[in-house]
């Protein structure tokens, strides 16, 4: 049975049940609403785990929603039971404390386990300061398209990104509501042929950032060689390592671990805030080398000695060197563009050297390892088509 790919679920127009495998299938309802269901065995009982509606919940993400799943269950937690126990505690409650915000705090705190603290944050920051204020206090059964309105319109263009998640938000909690039998019919958040015809088209919200082509990194490479100072080294390492400008910038040498060959960023520098292991290749040793004895705390010393380089250090040195086609961040794309292209190293490998996606999701997912053997083979692999006349050895 082959997998569905994410143009295949985009494009499913027909009513059925359609199998990704492993348990995770995509439900059509005869009004073309797709669902994610994940399928389990346990104590020798079939179950349906609803995990979340398409697009709002994307095939990738379903996959790692549905392997948190297995993870819970091969600990000997039963997902439906959890589930089952939350509509008890709901019910047990006095029908009037049925609303929008109580449901929206049962919602978080349901789900906060398998969220980082910073996601945690970001959904309770959203609610307080959009949500909360409009419908918080309205009966979740009696919500509707119009109250969905009146916390979308004002921010809908202002603020696009947020609002998706927002939307999103909202209709997650409501969709546990009707789970827990609190209410009933469609749901008013629903983006795909509901509120896409109410609310006007979103202006973009920028291009991906400019990437510089891979094919043309070897020869940056040796520019940045031939140029003094911090910053250039701090480029060099940037590219070497895939990790973005900000965490290069802020490096310190109690992360650094020459002996192991591992660079441990903190959680509370990581934009996932979760901590960053970076497997060192040989390159990326000789760059800190330079550095080194510099400062006692900081890697990138600023002219003034009082602290790192500032946040535009890096971008100063691509726009010496008259790079006009790339921004610091875009290197994170090539890389990525790179191991696609070039390389056969698995996809979670290649996301995880980025950090993309170091949530407890993918955590649970993969075995609750970093997978910090497989990067360090694929960075060495990086760093030796970076320097292709230097040999380079892996740890």
């Amino acid at each position: 049975m082959s997998k569905l790919t994410p143009k295949q679920v985009k494009d499913i127009d027909q009513p059925g049940s359609y199998q990704d495998g492993r348990g995770l299938i995509l439900k059509v309802s005869s009004t073309l609403r797709k669902s994610w269901v994940f399928r389990y065995m346990l104590a020798k009982k079939r179950h349906d785990l609803a995990i979340g509606t398409y697009p709002a919940l994307s095939l990738r993400d379903a996959r790692l929603e549905a392997d948190k799943q297995r993870l819970e269950i091969a600990r000997g937690v039963d997902p439906a039971a959890e589930r089952a126990k939350a509509r008890e505690t709901a019910s047990a409650r006095p029908k009037d404390t049925h609303t929008f915000q109580t449901e929206a705090e049962v919602y978080m705190t349901t789900h906060s386990k398998a969220w980082s603290a910073k996601h945690h944050q970001q959904w309770r920051n959203s609610m307080q300061k959009h949500v909360f204020p409009v419908i918080g206090s309205f009966k979740v059964s009696e919500v509707d398209t119009d109250d969905v309105l009146d916390v979308m319109r004002p921010i809908w263009s202002k603020i696009p990104v947020t609002a998706n998640r927002i939307r999103n938000r909202i209709e997650l909690v409501l969709d546990a509501s009707k789970a827990l039998k609190l209410r009933n019919g469609e749901n008013p958040a629903l983006w795909r042929g509901h509120l896409d015809k109410l609310l006007p088209k979103q202006p973009r919200s920028g291009d991906p950032f400019p990437s510089y082509h891979w094919p043309d990194v070897p020869e940056l490479m040796v520019k940045l060689d031939a140029m003094d100072g911090p910053a250039a080294r701090a480029c060099e390492l940037m590219i070497m390592t895939a990790c973005r400008s900000s965490e290069v910038l802020g490096a310190r040498w109690e992360e650094i671990d020459f002996d192991a060959m591992i660079w441990s960023i903190p959680a509370e520098r990581m934009k996932a805030g979760k901590r960053h292991r970076v497997p060192l290749t040989q390159a990326m040793v000789d760059v800190l080398r330079q550095q080194h004895g510099k400062h006692a705390e900081w890697v990138f010393l600023n002219k003034w000695r009082s602290g790192p380089l500032p946040g535009n250090a890096i971008g100063r040195v691509l726009d010496a060197l008259r790079i006009k086609d790339a921004v610091p961040h875009g290197f994170r794309s090539t890389f990525r563009t790179w191991s696609a292209e070039v390389t056969s190293h698995p996809r979670e490998v290649c996301e995880m050297a980025l950090a993309h996606t170091l949530s407890s999701k993918v955590e649970a997912a993969y075995n609750r390892g970093d997978l910090l053997d497989k990067r360090r083979a694929l960075m060495s692999e990086w760093s030796a088509y970076l320097y292709p006349n230097q040999d380079e050895q892996a740890a």
